[in-house]
């Protein structure tokens, strides 16, 4: 259980009370240090997978923790973003920020009631472009002030708010389609097979293959000559 995947999970959870406190510490190196605690945490959500199978030490305790230490590490820093002034430079870009949250819930939803059906819950592809694109826009955005391309965080966090919909919408419709599936299978009940003897085809004739019989028609015939019974004389 406390193998070095599993901590450096516990330590994306650890970080996130000193990354909130930047909410309240408004000093510029506090925002350095929740920036670098930040940016440190997203990377080792990388590390503890790859270490873990490499090292085969995968647990169902890693399995459990990974994705709630990503949401946890998430939604805190997105409540930075929306608590401190002059984190987003259009307001528009709030809706990503929503949409982000909305999704996780979502997502959680779905997976705890899909693990009680015993269905599985994949990540595809699209979803680990997601969390790329969702770790980078939030560490550009925690760095902001501090360099003079924080702006383009703000760009990849629409990236990430479309991706997030988008693997959001395909959960959800993986979902419906189990629940659409079971009431069917509910309504409509399988019917039982019916066997049927086996025929020999070839013993088997149609009507149609029938010959049809023909009567024999009587034709008047001439009597054939008897032959006479005389014996001729001779002479």
């Amino acid at each position: 259980m406390y193998n070095l995947p599993n901590i450096l999970t516990i330590s994306r959870i650890v970080v996130i009370p000193a990354i909130f406190l930047s909410v309240y510490i408004t000093s510029t190196l506090w925002a350095l240090i929740a920036a670098v605690l930040f940016i440190i945490a997203s990377i080792t959500d990388y590390f503890d997978g790859y270490l873990a199978r490499s090292r085969g030490e995968t647990s169902a305790f890693g399995r459990l923790l990974d994705p709630i230490a990503d949401k946890l590490l998430v939604t805190s820093a997105l409540v930075v973003l929306l608590a401190k002034p002059d984190m987003v430079v259009c307001k528009l870009s709030f809706i990503p920020v929503i949409v982000i949250l909305c999704r996780e819930i979502l997502v959680s939803g779905l997976r705890e009631f899909l693990r009680e059906v015993n269905v599985g819950m994949p990540v595809t592809r699209l979803a680990k472009w997601k969390t790329g694109f969702q770790m980078t826009a939030l560490s550009m955005m925690l760095l902001k002030g501090f360099w003079h391309w924080g702006e383009i965080g703000e760009v990849l966090l629409w990236i990430a708010g479309v991706l997030t919909f988008i693997t959001g919408y395909q959960y959800f419709q993986k979902s419906l389609d189990y629940i659409c599936e079971t009431e069917k299978c509910a309504k409509m009940p399988t019917m039982p097979k019916i066997t049927l003897p086996k025929i020999d085809a070839k013993t088997v004739k149609t009507k149609e293959e029938k010959p049809t019989k023909k009567t024999p028609v009587k034709t008047k015939t001439a009597k054939a000559k008897k032959p006479s019974s005389k014996k001729k004389v001779k002479k």
